[in-house]
């Protein structure tokens, strides 16, 4: 993925589950044509926001064995409030099955505890090297820039120390 749609992972539980959280800001490009006149974010983004999400979940779960994880279906899926910009989406995906190559999550996305969008998704986890054995040091490439990301993204370790240290703790922190 080119973009990132999670601005910070804000609780994890490897195995279990995620929160995740992405404020939506009026500077993102899609929103001058997805409406002009009323600005929310598209379905597919946040869906997207969910599927980052679970993504991130995966890899601290299996300590990044995969260089690619992509969405195999969406099921069930209920979108019902929108989200407009200065909005914080916070995404919660959680693990139902965790099958060879498959992930299925209940994943759901609120603001401000208004459930906005829901449902279950399935995740297909693989590496570049299961067809093309030559493609294995880009699978390698790509795991270390996903731990990079993701020591940016983490910051509840980072609160965690900045709490036991007597600092404060909050979003940023």
């Amino acid at each position: 993925m080119r973009f990132t749609l999670v601005d910070q992972i804000t609780r994890i539980q490897p195995g279990v589950e995620i929160t995740t959280v992405k404020l939506l800001s009026l500077a993102e490009e899609y929103l001058a044509d997805h409406f002009p006149r009323f600005p929310v974010m598209p379905g597919v983004m946040m869906l997207e926001a969910m599927t980052q999400s679970g993504a991130w979940l995966i890899r601290a779960t299996e300590d990044f064995a995969h260089s690619m994880i992509t969405l195999a279906e969406a099921r069930n899926m209920r979108f019902r409030n929108f989200v407009t910009p200065g909005q914080v989406l916070s995404v919660t995906a959680r693990i139902i099955e965790h099958r060879e190559q498959t992930t299925q999550l209940e994943v759901q996305a609120s603001v401000a505890d208004n459930l906005a969008v829901g449902g279950r998704l399935v995740l297909v986890r693989r590496n570049l090297a299961d067809d093309r054995p030559d493609l294995a040091g880009t699978d390698e490439y790509i795991k270390q820039n996903l731990k990079s990301l993701f020591s940016v993204l983490d910051r509840t370790e980072a609160r965690q120390l900045a709490h036991q240290n007597g600092a404060p703790v909050g979003v940023g922190a």
